[in-house]
């Protein structure tokens, strides 16, 4: 079974998303990280769960969405890599996650 690691961007992606739902309520705010956090974990059993990510000709830069956000991951042989979590609203060229592609 695959390990999963989030990149420091990704780490940053769900603290901001905290942020944001926790100006109103921190109980919601917690739950909704933890809910993609929990969906991330999907990927341990089934590595091909999500669909290539279209920005990259890569069968490895996969998106797995989950309500409102793509999470974009990379497959390794041993680990998978969680590199961002985008708000579907926001400009993916603002990514950081996502800028050597451009």
């Amino acid at each position: 079974m695959a390990v999963i690691i989030f990149s420091l961007i990704a780490k940053d992606d769900l603290k901001s998303i905290f942020d944001y739902i926790g100006k109103n309520s921190k109980v919601y705010a917690k739950k909704e990280v933890i809910a993609i956090t929990l969906t991330t974990k999907k990927l341990k059993t089934n590595r091909y769960l999500g669909k290539k990510f279209e920005k990259y000709d890569d069968e490895n830069i996969r998106e797995l969405i989950f309500k409102n956000y793509r999470i974009v991951y990379e497959l390794d042989q041993e680990k998978i890599v969680i590199l961002t979590i985008h708000h579907h609203a926001r400009l993916l060229s603002n990514n950081p996650a996502l800028k050597d592609g451009d």
